[in-house]
């Protein structure tokens, strides 16, 4: 039988059927479907939400060294947080056979840029194994745990975000019984101090030598002969479109192993056509190492280097062919992104749309909506963490040149345990001129709810010890800590004064549930615009709340969408708007 599932839910059964035993991740769009279909899985292994991908990381190495095949994946940004242990792992090697999934995010439909997670495979010296469809996410990541014990390394295994989320059929197989490897205490291998450091560092280079070798027959790459005039070498998700664009009789080289490039497999392959064309999505890592084994090709002279490929541009890179286009009689309204009706982070970013004499530092997660129109309400994002850390740059800026700003550093309550605690410490021990702000929605939001360790509950659905966030940064020497609903914005104003006045550490914390979180029963209600009272002035508009529109003039609100909040209707200086409960 064969089932129909993403590349995420394929991954998931591939660390299944691999026999993994020990999983830990970092949600992050378009890598997190993979741990929410592992959960099915729990009575043969472990997974869990870790506070961020370096810690996940660690987690599966961990696992690795004391013998268990295991798993952490990540978006890729989130490599860049994890490469620490990555490139650290690459000397010491491994027990079990421990795999880091990253994936990439061409055209950056949910990510804050585009980067070529490739080239970290190259620069740890680990092996890199890339997928194109969900039969082979659930394969090849079978394969990468023999290649991972075979030689003694860690094995990037890359995705995008079209192999991520794309369905494809998937035949299953049974489940692989690996027993546990004994774990022998063993400082040489394991302990990467410099000495010992120095002593592995051949060793790396001969296992690439060997994985090298092993690549130009493995079953990751294949050839596709056919007559001979015009051969394409390509991986991963490339490969469908080149197979979509190219002609009858073109010859393939499929690459799924593509660090170390198998040369002696590629050399003979471009000798077998006369025109070569390199085809790969994003940077041109395999080009420039094939050009510079000498081997003439086409690639990124005609292929763009930006942005998410498909038939239709490679078609039109490549010869020429302008896409088929057809003019809608009726254009599509534009719709950014915004805060959801009745998003708690709306009434904060409100109240400090008023403020003109702060600066504010944002972060990345639902509240990155805080900065579009009409709120305008950040200054900067940056990175998870950042809100903190970089607003306590802008303060001391500002410090050192003499200009009066006040800095308000904002990162939501996931990011405050991903990486916001060190820039909460940073502000108050090198006394930054920065209120840091948590936005409390007890869930991690942006990447579609998953608990985080304020939330109380695992990934697995146990009850966790929720871990205070005032807690915490009472800990860390905030004297005064303000915690508001942000939804009274009486009270949510009246903290923020507070906070900018105060002579003492100090720090704030929004909170309220956000209103998808399932398991809580939330008072919905709906409000409603009485036309009499109203006179069009369009300050309701200023929430950004997509419940609201003018209509004839007048406030209106969509009851489809509207939760009853209220934030318009405190706004409302000729009180036109009026609450009710269901």
């Amino acid at each position: 039988m064969k089932h129909l599932l993403s590349g995420n839910e394929a991954i998931a059964r591939g660390a299944y059927e691999a026999g993994v035993r020990v999983c830990s991740a970092y949600p992050g769009t378009p890598s997190t479907e993979i741990f929410e279909a592992l959960p099915q899985y729990q009575e043969e292994l472990y997974c869990e939400w870790a506070p961020n991908e370096k810690v996940a990381t660690e987690v599966a190495y961990g696992a690795a060294i004391a013998g268990v095949r295991s798993l952490c994946a990540m978006k890729h940004v989130g490599l860049n947080v994890a490469a620490d242990p990555v490139f650290t792992a690459s000397y010491n090697g491994v027990n079990g056979g421990f795999v880091v999934v990253t994936a990439d995010d061409p055209s950056m439909h949910s990510s804050q840029n585009e980067q070529d997670n490739r080239y970290y495979a190259r620069a740890a010296k680990i092996a890199l194994i890339e997928p194109s469809d969900s039969q082979e996410c659930k394969d090849f990541l079978r394969t990468a745990y023999e290649i991972s014990e075979r030689f003694d390394m860690p094995v990037l295994f890359r995705t995008t975000t079209r192999v991520s989320h794309s369905k494809s059929l998937v035949e299953f197989s049974e489940r692989i019984d690996v027993p546990p490897r004994p774990y022998v205490k063993n400082t040489p291998k394991n302990d990467c101090a410099p000495g010992y450091a120095y002593q592995k560092r051949p060793k790396v280079e001969r296992m690439l030598k060997e994985l090298e070798e092993y690549g130009n027959s493995c079953p990751l790459n294949r050839i596709e002969t056919g007559d001979g005039e015009v051969g394409v070498i390509t991986a991963s998700i490339a490969y469908q479109y080149a197979k979509d664009v190219f002609p009858e009789g073109t010859s393939f080289l499929k690459l799924g192993l593509t660090n170390p490039l198998p040369m002696n497999l590629i050399r003979d392959f471009a000798s077998s056509v006369k025109t070569l064309y390199v085809v790969e999505e994003l940077e041109g890592f395999m080009e420039e190492q094939i050009r510079a084994a000498g081997i003439p090709c086409i690639g990124k002279e005609k292929i763009s280097n930006m942005y998410e490929l498909n038939p239709q541009r490679l078609r039109q890179m490549l010869f020429g062919i302008e896409p088929e286009t057809k003019e809608l009689k009726v254009k599509a309204v534009s719709r950014p992104p915004a805060l959801c009706p009745g998003c708690p982070h709306r009434g904060f970013f409100y109240i400090m749309s008023k403020r003109k004499d702060t600066v504010i530092a944002g972060d990345i997660g639902c509240y990155t909506l805080g900065g579009s129109a009409p709120l305008n309400a950040l200054d900067t994002c940056i990175c998870m963490g950042a809100g903190f850390s970089a607003g306590a740059g802008m303060a001391k800026a500002f410090e050192v040149t003499g200009r009066k700003k006040k800095v308000f550093g904002v990162v939501g309550d996931s990011t405050f345990f991903h990486s916001g605690m060190t820039g909460a410490v940073e502000i108050i021990y090198n006394k930054a001129n920065v209120i840091p702000v948590v936005l409390d929605n007890h869930i991690t939001g942006m990447t579609g709810h998953q608990d985080n360790p304020g939330s109380g509950y695992t990934l697995q659905g146990e009850v966790a010890n929720a871990v205070a966030i005032e807690d915490v940064l009472r800990a860390f020497g905030y004297q005064k800590i303000l915690i508001a609903d942000p939804q009274d914005l009486s009270t949510m104003e009246k903290a923020v004064d507070e906070a900018a006045a105060s002579d003492v550490p100090t720090a704030i914390i929004t909170r309220r549930p956000c209103l998808l979180i399932k398991r809580m029963k939330h008072d919905i209600g709906k409000c409603t615009v009485d036309p009499e009272k109203c006179v069009g002035c369009k300050s309701c508009l200023k929430v950004g709340c997509p419940a609201i529109m003018i209509r004839d003039r007048k406030a209106c609100i969509d009851a489809n969408l509207c939760v009853g909040c209220t934030v318009c209707a405190q706004v409302c200086t000729k009180k036109a708007i009026a609450g009710k409960e269901n």
